[in-house]
């Protein structure tokens, strides 16, 4: 869907989104991920899981001696690379590792991350952690970051573009692939990045929704990049890592330089496992199983590809 006609959107500040939406949003993310943005579009094929169950708001060390330990989480069933119902995402690795820290059973709420999301799983005592939220998101207790990754630039090897910057003039003549977030088209860092340089004409948005009838929407940027519908894509890391090795053509992926654009458009995010607020307890008991697998979590982050951002290291638990 080209860009041109809707000039008008892309003038929306990134401050105006977070008012809007949580900060995941600015994210992507993805993993992301979850969003407050968008109207349900008339027709659309969506599917919209329900929770298979309003359990009891719990943690796995709160359970009564006896009862059989649950690791609750509430994930996505389509979304890979992090998640999906088969168990294949590396969120749902993470998850399994966790639950054998906790001497526990991963149960899950399947639940699309749209619009709702956390008011009607984490929020509604449908689960007790969500494995991937944006460090600081004021919709949860994060826990401290467990990787830190970056938008990157995705392009066919065989281009030869080695586009590093978003100032690089062959912004101007290539066709730019970009990822939007809801039916009402909030703008992502790349675009508001694009916009501020007034480069419009020859982008594309792909909707981080796209079609849920088919399996991992927002997997169609990449499939562009690979097809020559778009030269150049700016994508979530995590989700160009991934499917990037599933393309038939070798692609390039450069992370975005700068990290930061101008003085508050940021394309490196922590990244956290998130619990209900007041959770403490649990929290706590998380951080110190993320420190003390961190080569674990190392290495299945590394089968799925996920680039990561050495600067600002997550702090160590006591």
């Amino acid at each position: 869907m080209s860009l041109r006609s809707r000039k008008s959107l892309w003038v929306i500040r990134v401050r105006e989104a977070r008012e809007a939406c949580p900060p995941l949003l600015v994210v992507l993310l993805v993993s992301t991920l979850i969003s407050c943005a968008g109207r349900e579009r008339a027709g659309q094929n969506q599917v919209e899981p329900q929770p298979q169950q309003q359990a009891q708001t719990r943690s796995p060390q709160t359970k009564p001696p006896g009862e059989t330990h649950l690791l609750r989480v509430c994930a996505d069933p389509n979304n890979l690379p992090f998640s999906n119902q088969r168990g294949e995402g590396f969120e749902n690795k993470l998850a399994e590792l966790i639950a054998q820290e906790l001497n526990a059973k991963v149960e899950y709420t399947w639940w699309a991350q749209r619009r709702g999301f956390f008011r009607n799983t984490l929020k509604a005592g449908a689960c007790d952690v969500v494995m991937g939220v944006p460090s600081g998101f004021e919709m949860a207790l994060t826990t401290s970051p467990y990787y830190r990754s970056t938008y990157v630039f995705v392009t066919r090897q065989d281009s030869k573009l080695n586009i590093r910057s978003f100032d690089d003039p062959i912004l101007r003549q290539v066709k730019i692939g970009v990822q939007m977030v809801g039916d009402d088209f909030s703008n992502t860092p790349p675009a508001h990045a694009l916009t501020a340089r007034k480069i419009v004409d020859n982008v594309l948005g792909f909707t981080l929704y796209g079609d849920y009838s088919q399996e991992n929407p927002p997997a169609r940027i990449m499939e562009a990049v690979a097809t020559g519908k778009v030269d150049v894509a700016v994508v979530w890391g995590p989700l160009a890592g991934y499917f990037a090795g599933k393309e038939r053509v070798p692609l390039e992926l450069v992370p975005v330089s700068p990290q930061v654009d101008g003085p508050s458009l940021p394309f490196v995010f922590d990244i956290s496992m998130g619990v209900r607020h007041g959770d403490q307890a649990f929290k706590d008991e998380l951080e110190k199983i993320l420190e003390r697998k961190r080569p674990e979590i190392e290495t299945i982050l590394d089968s799925y590809g996920v680039p990561r951002v050495s600067a600002d290291k997550p702090r160590h638990v006591s």
